[in-house]
This record gives C-alpha cells, structure tokens and sequence, in this order.
C-alpha cells in the first residue's frame, strides 16, 4: 500500500513540470491570438480610414478639373480676341498652357485615387458560368483600336474545347485588361526608344486548358514580343506603387494578382529579356 502511494505522489510531481509548461504554452499562444486580433482591428481601421480620405480628395479633384478646363476655354477666348494685341495673346497663351499641365496632374492623380481604390477595396466577386473564349474575344475587340494606335497587332488564339468556368466576367476582364495595358506601353516604348525587343510588336490573347497538381486549370495568357522583364524589375514587378513607366501608378499588376487570387488561381509571368513576355491566369478548372 505504501508502494502505491508513493508511485501516485511520484507520477504526480513528475506531471506537474509537465501541466505547468502545457499552461505556459497555451497562455504564450492566447497571448499571441490577442496580439494578432488587436493589430488586425487596427489594420482593418486604417484600411477604412485611408479608403475614406481617397474618396474625399477625389471629390474635390473632379471640382478642380471641371473648373480648370472652364479657365482654359476663357484664356481660349481671351487669346483669341486679343489676336491684334500680341504682348496680352502671348500672356493667356501662357495662362492657357499653364492651365493645361494642371488639368493633366488633376486627371493624373485622379486615375491613382481610382487604382488605388480598386486596389484597397474589398473584392466581392459575382461568380456565374464563363465562357473564357468569349470574354477574350470581347476584349479584343475593344481594345483592338488602342493597339492598333500603338503599332501593335493584336491576335487572338482561343481553345475551342475550353469549358466554361465559374468566376466574376467583369473583373477577369478588369485583371487581363491591365496585362493588356502593360503589354502595349512595353512594345511601344521599347520601339520608340530602340530597345532589344522580339520584333514583330504582336500581343497574342490566347485560351488553353492545362493539367496541375491541384487539378485542370483554365488559362489566359497575354504574349507580347516586347523587350522583356529584368530579374531586378521582376522581383518588384507585384509590389504596390511599383512602375517602370513614369505616368504608372503601380497598382495595375498587383491589382490583376488579387483579382487572380479571389478566384482560387495564380498569375504566373515568364519572360525572356529581349524577346518579349507571358503574362499566364490560371483559373480552377
């Protein structure tokens, strides 16, 4: 009898080592859950708080450009009246320019509040059945008269076979309209600036149907022959405000990769300096 209380008052200090560090653990952890809860609160406050002041510069953007554009069309007038007095028509030519640049930075900054709305934004997505086929389809014809402008010949080859996906039409045509964009501004710059590029200044929009890990996956891919992507420009290609073009705001391709990502797929890039780039969706199949 004494040897079975002595094993039980034995098991029992040998437990308590044991019960303490298991409390000790569980309370870092309840400490740590508290933690993240708390700075999430925060960051969900400064979401909404910073997503409120963009709506309230924006507003009086659009007062500042409409009224912009009224002075222009005064020192219009004005210079067009005093068309036999040079020294006052040379002063509202001036005046007019003047008024030009700032109606281009109003315009310009309100293009960056509306990315950067879109980007902070919450995505809901509306899913219904896609036929990925005809959502490139429409996009090309839309966008066919700006390529065409830029000297880019835009094609399409589309995988008769796809099936039809369920996602949101509107923002996957939002997410590879932007890859469209960039494509265009990359061949044109690399053209005018005489850049090593592939050449034929084509951006083909093509459907495909592939087979992963995780499953089929549908694909749209956006090919360009322009001059490529960098590894140092590549590793900062999705981070918010990044842009290598000086009128970019940076959040077209970060926004393209949430949009993506929503859906349950990935936005995948290969490129190849000098010969051009892929921009892949791959959505669940």
């Amino acid at each position: 009898m004494h040897l079975l209380f002595l094993g039980i008052g034995l098991g029992v200090l040998l437990a308590i080592p044991g019960a303490w560090l298991y409390s000790r653990r569980t309370e870092r952890r309840v400490m740590e859950l508290e933690r993240q809860a708390r700075a999430n609160e925060r960051l969900a406050e400064q979401a909404t708080m910073t997503r409120g002041l963009a709506h309230e510069i924006k507003n009086p953007l659009s007062t500042i450009g409409l009224n912009v554009q009224l002075l222009q069309e005064d020192a219009a007038d004005i210079e067009r009246a005093a068309s036999d007095q040079p020294e006052i028509a040379e002063q509202a030519g001036k005046v007019r320019r003047r008024l030009g640049t700032l109606g281009r930075e109003a315009v310009r900054l309100r293009e960056i509040l509306e990315d950067f709305l879109r980007f902070a934004g919450r995505i809901e997505l509306d899913r219904q059945p896609t036929d990925l086929n005809a959502l490139v389809g429409e996009l090309a014809d839309f966008f066919e008269p700006q390529a065409t402008e830029a000297g880019v010949n835009l094609r399409t080859q589309l995988d008769t076979s796809l099936p039809k996906c369920n996602a949101d039409p509107s923002l996957l045509k939002q997410a590879a309209l932007n890859l469209m964009i960039n494509a265009t501004h990359a061949m044109a710059d690399a053209k005018r600036d005489g850049q090593p590029h592939g050449g034929a200044n084509e951006l083909i929009l093509r459907t495909s149907r592939t087979s992963t890990k995780q499953g089929g996956r549908l694909c749209i891919h956006a090919v360009d022959t322009g001059p490529g992507i960098t590894d140092e420009v590549k590793a900062k290609l999705f981070e918010p405000y990044f842009s290598t073009k000086r009128t970019g705001t940076g959040l077209g391709l970060p926004t393209t990769r949430r949009i993506v990502e929503e859906h349950g797929g990935e936005l995948t890039l290969h490129t190849e300096p000098g010969r051009g780039s892929a921009f892949t969706i791959e959505l669940p199949g």
